[in-house]
């Protein structure tokens, strides 16, 4: 049943046709029965076929076929052809121009020649025996059908915008969602990037480091040497504890769902952070001004990350001998760092924005980290010789 109901659908003027048949048998009955002589018969056969033809085609072309009816509609008056069964399509062209939502002109038309059908036929054709009042109650109740079949017409033509109105709604909002969606993953795609910058920059920078210490003096110094092997042995274990649980977020989206939780690094851990840079051969001198408190988690991560960077950098970029301060400030509104190193310094196009042949991604992160937060970032040579970055992280949180 199912399938003979979507055939209908895909076929709306074949069902328009059947229809159109019926109504012609039945108006052609009558035009033969109702008609005397060979004339008003083939007049009254012409009008009924046209009237028919109207409903096969009501959907093809709607305002067309309102004019026909109309049309036809006057020729009846004329020509004396009176009312009969094929005047029904006349309701039918009037329902369809009102709900097509075609123009205005069409559906008005429509409207006000449906409610003068009726007074005119009764002028044109008045009920026998029938007294002034009882015509007009009739034509009142033969406008009626006419007034209907407009109003349903119009009322199915609203609700179709209304439908309409809600799926394009509903598109759009589809659409929006989507488009969140990639927002949303570009975003964590860029914070996890960042976050496997960090660690893998910095935790290997060390590693290297301790390598290279190591081999020069590992004959000479074999204790040393072993010390260094041990710093490489811990800061590889840290770095693949870190990078474990950011791929944990990747295959599942939670942390928490991975089995290993790892913190994420805050201020609190600043303090070892710089005594392992130590432990790397980087001279670091450390203060914190102000009374420590707790801070918001992403203000604690992005400081932690800022300083990790800004000493790998020193170490990269510094040259040999060189040596470093961290600066931790607490104001009431917010958290002031102070990184500076007395090395030879990055060249101009590492603290561009863009970097030069891909390198520069550190501050780049550096800028995207404080910008999440509202904070502001301040990169560049010392005067006098080295590196200085300097950021201020707000409290508050950024709108």
């Amino acid at each position: 049943m199912q399938l003979f109901y979507d055939f209908l659908r895909r076929h709306p003027t074949g069902v328009d046709s059947f229809w159109a048949v019926l109504l012609f048998g039945f108006s052609l009955l009558w035009a033969v029965e109702e008609n005397t002589g060979v004339g008003p018969r083939l007049v009254a056969l012409a009008v009924v076929m046209l009237l028919s033809l109207s409903v096969a085609l009501r959907r093809l072309a709607p305002e067309k076929t309102l004019l026909l009816v109309v049309a036809l509609g006057a020729a009846q008056v004329a020509l004396d052809v009176k009312v009969n069964p094929a005047d029904f399509a006349m309701l039918v062209v009037i329902y369809t121009v009102a709900a097509q939502g075609g123009p205005r002109w069409a559906s008005l038309l429509a409207l006000i020649g449906g409610m003068f059908a009726a007074p005119i036929s009764q002028v044109r054709w008045p009920v026998d025996e029938a007294s002034a009042a009882g015509r007009i109650f009739f034509t009142v109740v033969m406008s009626v059908p006419f007034v209907l079949a407009w109003v349903l017409g119009d009322s199915m033509r609203t609700r179709r915008a209304y439908f309409s109105q809600l799926e394009e709604r509903a598109t759009r909002l589809e659409k929006e969602r989507e488009a969140q969606a990639k927002v949303a993953v570009a975003a964590e795609r860029a914070r996890i990037a960042r976050e496997l910058h960090d660690v893998v920059a910095h935790n290997v920078s060390v590693m290297v480091v301790q390598a290279d210490g190591a081999a020069y003096v590992l004959d000479a110094a074999p204790d040393q040497a072993k010390q260094a092997l041990e710093t490489i042995s811990s800061t590889g274990r840290q770095a693949l504890a870190e990078m474990r649980r950011l791929l944990g977020v990747l295959r599942t989206g939670d942390a928490r769902e991975t089995g290993e939780y790892v913190p994420q690094p805050d201020v609190g851990q600043i303090e070892d952070l710089v005594e392992q840079v130590r432990r790397a051969g980087l001279a670091v001198d450390f203060k914190i001004e102000g009374t420590p408190r707790p801070l918001p988690s992403g203000v604690e991560l992005t400081a932690y990350r800022i300083v990790q960077e800004a000493l790998t950098n020193s170490r990269k970029h510094g040259g040999p001998d060189v040596g470093a301060s961290v600066r931790l400030v607490y104001f009431d509104d917010g958290l002031g760092l102070l990184v500076e190193d007395d090395g030879r310094g990055a060249s101009h196009e590492l603290y561009e924005d863009g970097g030069a042949d891909g390198r520069g991604h550190g501050l780049i992160g550096m800028r995207e980290r404080i910008g999440m937060v509202g904070g502001t970032l301040d990169a560049g040579p010392r005067p006098g010789g080295g590196f200085r970055i300097s950021a201020l992280l707000p409290l508050k949180p950024a709108h």
